[in-house]
């Protein structure tokens, strides 16, 4: 879906929409250079000013006065705002509790990185030589705060003509299948929470969780971890995840399965 018509297409773009480099940064800006008709073939939309773009996706280990992190500020209060209008418009009987509740869902980190990995983000990443060593181009943290800083990069690039327009129909083309699935309760808090909520009600210690080993090195880690209650009956659950948070996640919905079999209030 185009939600701009571009000036020039990605193969004919015109040298002044190049990046300025230096010698020391042409191979990597090249590479940068190279990946960008892929990226706007994702995103529906060609920059006009190509460093809106470049800065969008900047890390500060890379340079922290040209980083991403103001475009990340403003492109939270954007995307906020935009899944506030929609949640408020689709869902007219919900309180404010609750639509507060779906939209920090659909604004948190592992929605964020869902965007990322479609648009595949990770591969446009300008991060400094120890981020990129250190696996930065698939840290959940650098993913989710590239896509808000893309959302605010488009508005930017449109700040003269019909910027909201625009990206409210980026974002929701982004987000059409999240706002309706997150009208089911069950998505609206992460395993971990409802894990917490399950163990309270019954009056129960709350689960501990343990990382037991790290596999592999960065990027390709997997991690290891334990997850204890204290109920009779109920056994220790290990999972692996990418990510400790993740296989946090896991371990939480498989003792919630487990729990369910054994607990009154369940």
């Amino acid at each position: 879906m185009e939600y701009a018509v571009a000036n020039k297409s990605p193969k004919t773009m015109k040298m002044s929409q190049k990046v300025t480099k230096t010698p020391d940064q042409m191979p990597y800006f090249s590479d940068f250079e190279q990946g960008l008709p892929v990226l706007y073939a994702k995103l529906g939309y060609t920059f006009k000013d190509v460093s809106l773009l470049c800065r969008a996706l900047t890390h500060r280990s890379y340079d922290p006065k040209k980083s991403y992190e103001r475009l990340e500020f403003l492109g939270d209060a954007l995307l906020s705002l935009i899944i506030a209008k929609a949640l408020f418009a689709q869902y007219p009987k919900h309180d404010e509790g609750k639509l507060t509740r779906m939209r920090a869902t659909l604004v948190r980190q592992e929605t964020l990185v869902q965007i990322a990995d479609h648009l595949e983000l990770s591969r446009h990443l300008i991060l400094g030589v120890g981020e990129r060593k250190g696996g930065g181009r698939h840290r959940a943290s650098i993913l989710a705060d590239a896509v808000e800083a893309l959302i605010a990069a488009v508005y930017l690039d449109n700040l003269n003509s019909d910027g909201e327009n625009i990206i409210h129909r980026m974002v929701m083309d982004w987000y059409k299948d999240l706002i309706q699935e997150v009208g089911q309760e069950q998505v609206l808090k992460d395993a971990k929470s409802r894990l917490q909520e399950l163990l309270q009600g019954n009056r129960l210690p709350l689960p501990t969780y343990e990382l037991i080993q790290t596999l592999g090195s960065a990027p390709n880690q997997v991690f290891v971890v334990r997850c204890h209650c204290t109920v009779v009956g109920v056994d220790p659950i290990i999972e692996t995840g990418a990510s400790r948070r993740i296989a946090e996640q896991k371990c939480a919905e498989r003792m919630i399965n487990q729990l369910n079999k054994l607990l009154p209030n369940s």
